[in-house]
């Protein structure tokens, strides 16, 4: 069974989904599935497929957020030395040199992934560039578009 990486943030949002889905989501779910009973014939109970559906869906998210969680390797990057090297977790400050434009991007799991948000996943083709340089190195990253060049301004251990 391989362990999948996982920041303290990432292991957090999951804890609190599994929390919402169990506590919550779930007894709503029993509820909505008893009132349609309720109502008399299952067959052509509308409202009954679509909770027992639900339910199939919430349940099978639980089982997913506790697989992931129970696989993870929980990495606290604050707590590793602080060598100035890029690794899982570090949020890295970039020079892309062809458009002289800056970039910040925080290396974490691939379920935290969001681009939006500048978090990118430990396997996309950007953070695999990055492992392992220092600040100052230049890192070429092989994208659909071509080749990317970019300098390591900073690495964080935030």
């Amino acid at each position: 069974m391989q362990q999948e990486p996982m920041t303290i943030a990432g292991a957090e949002a999951l804890k609190k989904e599994l929390t919402e889905l169990k506590t919550v989501v779930r007894p709503r779910i029993v509820e909505a599935i008893a009132e349609a009973r309720a109502h008399g014939d299952l067959k052509e109970n509308a409202e009954y497929h679509a909770a027992k559906e639900q339910q199939a869906f919430a349940e099978g998210r639980i089982q997913e957020i506790e697989y992931k969680l129970g696989n993870a390797q929980i990495i606290d990057v604050t707590k590793l030395p602080k060598l100035g090297k890029v690794v899982f977790g570090t949020t890295v400050v970039l020079a892309d040199l062809e458009t002289d434009t800056e970039k910040t991007y925080r290396i974490v799991g691939h379920d935290e992934a969001d681009i939006k948000r500048n978090l990118i996943s430990i396997n996309s083709p950007i953070a695999r560039g990055l492992i392992g340089k220092s600040e100052g190195d230049i890192a070429v990253i092989n994208a659909p578009a071509g080749a990317i060049e970019y300098e390591v301004l900073e690495v964080k251990y935030l």
